[in-house]
C-alpha cells in the first residue's frame, strides 16, 4: 500500500505521455544499473534536481516516509494482538509503541546534524537500511523483550528518515516549487495517517502480526535501490558530532516527556526525579552548545525571530491538534453514542481533509505570506475544534463530518505554508538541522496535548472531551495569532 500512496502523486507531478514514459524508463535503467557519469556529482549548487531524475528521487522520498508513518499508525492498532500473543500484559505492551517513539525523539536531532556533516543522501539510506532490519527483526521476534529491542533499531531508522526528509526535498525541487513540494509531503503523510488503521486491519484479517512489519523489507528495498541513484548528493561538512552531546539530547528528551506523562497519569515522585533529570540534561547541553557555529540543537537557528515564531506556531497547533485527535474518540463513544467502527469512518474526514488542503496550500505558499496562510488555517482549525465541542447529543453523521473537515482543512492550509517558511529560513548548507527541528517541534507538541489530555482526565473534570476540545481550539487560535506575528517587518529576517 505505500507504494500505492507513493506512486499515485508520481503520476499526477508527471502526466504518463508517451515521452516522458519512455525518458523515465531509460532514467529507471540508469538507477537500478548504475554505469557512472554526472549522476555521481554533487547536486548542491543546483536549483533542484531535473526531470525525470526529480520524479524518482520524489518517489523515494514518499516511500520511505510512508512506511515511517505507517508502521507507527498500525502498530498502535495491532497491539492488543500483539500482547495476546506474546502473552504480555497490556502495561508492559505498551513498551512496544514507547520503544519506538522514544527512539525518534531521542535521535533526530543527532542524526539531523550527522546528515549536515556527512551528506544527507548516506544519511537517509543508512535510515531506511536500519529501518528494514529493524522490521524484519520485528518480524521474527517471539518474546515482548525481542520485539521492544526491534522497534528501538526500527525507531533509529525511522528518526534517520524523519530528519533528513526537508533537507532532501530542498535539493530534490527547485526553489520555485519548494512549498509545491512539501505538500505533497504533507499529503503523504496524511494519506499514511488515514490509512494506517485500515491497512492494519486488512493484514490482520488475512495473516499474522507479523506482516505488519515483514512487509516493509521489499518496499524498503526498492527504495534503497531507486534512491542510490536518485537522490541529490550534497557535500559533506565533516562537522565533528559531540557524543556528549547527543547522551545530553537523549537524556533531555526522554526525561522531560516521559516525566511530564508520568505526573500527568499521577505518578507522583518517581516521575519528578525523571522530569528533573530531564530538565537538568535539557539546560546543560543547551550550555554547552550555545556559543558553537553549528550545534547540534540548532540554537543559531532560533536566534532569528521568524525561525522561533515558526516553531513556536508549529508547537502549538501540533499541541492542539494531538489534544484534539486523543479526545475525539471518547467524545464519540461516551457523548455521542457512536460505536468503535462508526468512530474510526468519523473521524477519517480529517485526515482525508488535510491531503486535499495541503497541496493546494503548499501552491499558494510559493506565491504567498505563510504567516497569512497559517493565520487563516489555524482559525478554521480552531473554528472547527470549537464546533465539534459544541455538538449536539442527537447530531447525524453528516453533522459531524463537516466538522471533521474544516478541521483538516485548517491544518493542512496550516502545515505547508509553515513548513515551507521554516525550510527557506535556515541557510542551505543547515538544511538537515531545521529538519531535525521540524520534527522534534511536532513531537514535543504532540507530547503536550496527549499530556494536557491526561491532566484534564486526572483532574476529573466534569465534562473532560468537551473541555479537551475548547482547549484545543483556544490553542489553535493562539498559535494563529503566532503566526500572524511574522507579517511584521522584524520577522523577516533570519
Amino acid at each position: 500500500m505505500p507504494a500505492v500512496i507513493g506512486v499515485a502523486p508520481f503520476f499526477v507531478l508527471a502526466p504518463p505521455r508517451p515521452q516522458l514514459r519512455r525518458a523515465i524508463f531509460g532514467e529507471f535503467v540508469t538507477i537500478v544499473r548504475p554505469t557512472g557519469g554526472t549522476a555521481a556529482a554533487l547536486d548542491h549548487d543546483a536549483d533542484g534536481l531535473d526531470p525525470p531524475r526529480r520524479y524518482f528521487a520524489i518517489l523515494t522520498i514518499w516511500l520511505a516516509l510512508a512506511m515511517a508513518v505507517l508502521d507507527g499508525a498500525i502498530a498502535n492498532v495491532a497491539l492488543p494482538t500483539i500482547a495476546h500473543d506474546l502473552s504480555a500484559e497490556p502495561a508492559s505492551s505498551i513498551w512496544i509503541i514507547n520503544a519506538y517513539q522514544l527512539a525518534i525523539v531521542g535521535a533526530l536531532l543527532p542524526l539531523a546534524a550527522l546528515g549536515d556533516a556527512l551528506g544527507y543522501k548516506r544519511v537517509y539510506l543508512t535510515g531506511v537500511t536500519v529501518f528494514i532490519a529493524g522490521s524484519v527483526a520485528c518480524a521474527l521476534s517471539h518474546t515482548l523483550l525481542s520485539l521492544t529491542v526491534s522497534r528501538v533499531f526500527q525507531g533509529l531508522g525511522a528518526a534517520g528518515i524523519m530528519s533528513i526528509n526537508t533537507a532532501l526535498l530542498r535539493f530534490t525541487y527547485p526553489q520555485r516549487m519548494l512549498g509545491r513540494g512539501i505538500g505533497y509531503n504533507s499529503l503523504v503523510v496524511a494519506a499514511a495517517t488515514a490509512l494506517g488503521p485500515t491497512i492494519a486491519s486488512a493484514i490482520l484479517a488475512v495473516s499474522s502480526w507479523q506482516w505488519l512489519f515483514a512487509v516493509n523489507a521489499p518496499i524498503g528495498v526498492l527504495t534503497i535501490i531507486i534512491g542510490m541513484r536518485a537522490l541529490p548528493r550534497t557535500p559533506p561538512s565533516h562537522a565533528r558530532i559531540d557524543l556528549i552531546a547527543v547522551l545530553l539530547n537523549v537524556a533531555a528528551f526522554a526525561g522531560t516527556i516521559f516525566g511530564i506523562e508520568g505526573m500527568a497519569r499521577g505518578a507522583g515522585f518517581g516521575a519528578g526525579v525523571v522530569l528533573a533529570v530531564g530538565l537538568s540534561a535539557g539546560a546543560l547541553l543547551v550550555s554547552r552548545e550555545l556559543h558553537l557555529p553549528a550545534p547540534m540543537v540548532p540554537i543559531d537557528l532560533l536566534r532569528g525571530r521568524l525561525m522561533r515564531l515558526s516553531v513556536l506556531t508549529s508547537v502549538a497547533s501540533f499541541a492542539a491538534q494531538m489534544l484534539a485527535f486523543i479526545a475525539l474518540p471518547f467524545f464519540l463513544e461516551d457523548t455521542l453514542g457512536r460505536s468503535a467502527i462508526q468512530t474510526g469512518l468519523l473521524m477519517t474526514p480529517w485526515p482525508a481533509a488535510v491531503a486535499l488542503a495541503a497541496p493546494f496550500a503548499g501552491r499558494l505558499a510559493d506565491r504567498h505570506p505563510a504567516g497569512i496562510l497559517c493565520g487563516v488555517g489555524l482559525f478554521i482549525l480552531g473554528t472547527g475544534m470549537v464546533a465539534l465541542a459544541l455538538t449536539p447529543t442527537g447530531a447525524s453523521d453528516l453533522n459531524i463530518i463537516w466538522r471533521m473537515a474544516l478541521c483538516g482543512i485548517g491544518f493542512g492550509f496550516f502545515q505547508s505554508p509553515n513548513n515551507r517558511t521554516l525550510v527557506s529560513a535556515a541557510p542551505r548548507h543547515r538544511s538537515g538541522a531545521v529538519g531535525g527541528l521540524m520534527a522534534t517541534a511536532r513531537l514535543l507538541g504532540q507530547t503536550g496535548g496527549a499530556t494536557t489530555l491526561a491532566i484534564l482526565f486526572h483532574l476529573g473534570a466534569p465534562h473532560p472531551t468537551q473541555t479537551a476540545l475548547v482547549v484545543a481550539g483556544g490553542v489553535a487560535f493562539l498559535a494563529a495569532v503566532l503566526s500572524l506575528q511574522r507579517l511584521r517587518p522584524e520577522a523577516s529576517s533570519v
